[in-house]
């Protein structure tokens, strides 16, 4: 009876130091907080077979969560359902609502860092939004994936743990938002998604800043574009977004939309040209007429890489537009309805596409 006791009491006492060596361990740990807004890293196929066919924005953060229990050594992490979309049909409001959010939490002393699980189809214009508004030395991770957790070889779990070990980390502190996917941490001003098929979808013409290997992070350039706690952006002054439109280049191209986009009362075109940004001949007057009118325009390029060169294929100094720089179409209408709530200035919509 009494060896008994003596080894009940020892493993009390086991118990109770391994409990506070547990809490100890968490309490060292950085605070991470997952915001899901839906997406393929959130969806489900018929089959292991389904990679490319499948229902996004079907599990909610907490299953997330609860399936990579890896998580836990590397950060405390909790989760909060934003919303539940497919990106393809994210709206202003929403990037609003989230960026808004985003920047409450970084306020937070008891969070670290932000992972923000979303879909691939418009998750560069969400990151480039985040970039420009939110405040934060704070790393933000935006992270997807190409292939639902249910197929087999699904990259989502990964991804995200390579977002949870970023957003836990200090050397990513001051880099602006980031993007992980494949191993590869990418700036989210510059990535774009390249391809719709492979897990190795989302790459920069620059380059990406780093890499993860084995929960590592390996960094090799940083962003040189203003961002985040540089921005004259703010989240928390912005109370809605200008109405931009993108316009599409081709052959036998009509002014349709750009008819139908004046009419409507948008801010801005965006003009996605062929090349460096060309503007097919007759529809030059027809940019000219929207701009006398007062509607801003911006001359982008349809093409992956590169960037446009001012008054390079149009006088742009003499027609009063503005070229988007190296922004794809979809970012520089992101930009652009956020300089927009500074100013209608040409001048200094310039500016502000040069320097962000």
């Amino acid at each position: 009876m009494y060896f008994a006791s003596r080894l009940r009491a020892f493993a009390g006492a086991a118990a109770l130091i391994t409990a506070s060596a547990i809490a100890h361990a968490q309490a060292a740990l950085p605070n991470v907080v997952i915001l899901a807004t839906g997406g393929t890293i959130a969806g489900a196929g018929a089959s292991a077979v389904n990679s490319a066919t499948y229902s996004a924005a079907k599990v909610p953060v907490d299953k997330l969560i609860a399936g990579l229990p890896e998580l836990s050594k590397v950060a405390n992490v909790r989760g909060e359902q934003v919303f539940q979309v497919a990106s393809e049909s994210l709206t202003n409001d929403n990037l609003m609502t989230l960026a808004k959010r985003v920047s409450a939490l970084s306020k937070q002393a008891d969070v670290d860092g932000i992972v923000i699980t979303h879909g691939t189809d418009t998750l560069e214009e969400t990151a480039y939004f985040l970039t420009l508004t939110v405040h934060t030395n704070k790393p933000i991770i935006v992270v997807g994936s190409m292939r639902p957790g249910t197929a087999l070889s699904a990259d989502g779990a990964l991804n995200l743990f390579d977002a949870v070990n970023v957003a836990a980390s200090k050397d990513a502190m001051g880099k602006g938002v980031l993007v992980t996917m494949n191993d590869e941490i990418q700036s989210g001003r510059d990535v774009a998604k390249t391809v719709n098929i492979k897990t190795e979808a989302f790459k920069s013409q620059w380059g990406p800043l780093g890499m993860i290997v084995e929960g590592k992070n390996y960094w090799f350039r940083a962003p040189a574009k203003r961002h985040t706690m540089q921005s004259e952006f703010d989240i928390d002054t912005i109370t809605a977004l200008p109405a931009v439109e993108i316009v599409y280049g081709y052959q036998s191209v009509p002014s349709t939309a750009i008819d139908a986009f004046a009419k409507s009362g948008v801010k801005a075109i965006v003009h996605a040209g062929t090349g460096n940004g060309s503007v097919a001949d007759r529809i030059v007057p027809v940019l000219q007429k929207v701009r006398s009118d007062g509607t801003i325009v911006v001359r982008s390029s349809r093409v992956p890489d590169g960037f446009v060169i001012r008054n390079a294929e149009q006088p742009d100094d003499k027609y009063d537009w503005v070229v988007a720089h190296d922004l794809r179409p979809q970012k520089a209408r992101i930009l652009t309805m956020v300089a927009l709530t500074k100013t209608n200035d040409t001048k200094e919509l310039q500016r502000i596409f040069w320097e962000y």
